[in-house]
């Protein structure tokens, strides 16, 4: 019969540090398995609310201005039509909010899609919809050259009922994009 191993601090130790090591080379692992098709999916999901959020485009210049990823739309002739801007607000409720923001070339918002977000489900998570054209908060077609509040604050956008913290962030986020668009736009 198998002689057990004593239950002292020394023994009870290395069996929790050999489990430990073990667990973290198991993770490790999979950590490097998945990062490369993490990456490609998150490249996908960008490149896909670019074409989604942008007016009509021929061709597309990568940028960036003050650390923001941006992309020019031109049509055929090399002429602006359009800007996505990928914008960030720190403000919501759950932390960051970072969406895919698109303008004409008069700064008119014609999309946006959202890339990024913590917060509430069936709450804050609305934002992705609720600002949609057609839909109560509907922003696509107008230009935040005033700034963009929502209703609570003296605005024209009608907050996500029961989650005004995340549509202030939507907001802060539009104004983030547009302030971006303007140093960029049409150079």
């Amino acid at each position: 019969m198998a002689k057990k191993a004593q239950s002292t601090l020394i023994n009870m130790l290395l069996s929790l540090t050999i489990i430990a090591v073990v667990a973290a080379a198991a993770l490790a692992a999979v950590s490097n398995v998945t990062a490369d098709p993490i990456a490609q999916a998150q490249k996908q999901k960008k490149e896909d609310a670019i074409k989604a959020v942008l007016p009509a485009f021929d061709q597309l210049e990568e940028m960036e201005i003050e650390g923001v990823s941006c992309t020019k739309a031109l049509n055929a002739a090399g002429e602006f039509t359009g800007m996505a801007i990928e914008a960030k607000s720190a403000k919501g409720f759950g932390g960051d909010l970072v969406a895919m923001v698109g303008f004409d070339a008069e700064g008119n918002i014609t999309g946006y899609q959202i890339l990024q977000t913590a917060e509430t489900p069936g709450l804050g998570a609305k934002a992705g919809e609720w600002f949609q054209e057609g839909q109560k908060g509907n922003v696509i077609g107008k230009n935040p050259a005033n700034g963009l509040m929502v209703t609570k604050d003296g605005g024209d956008v009608d907050a996500i009922s029961g989650s005004t913290i995340t549509s202030r962030a939507f907001c802060d986020l539009i104004n983030n994009a547009y302030a971006i668009f303007q140093k960029g736009g049409n150079e």
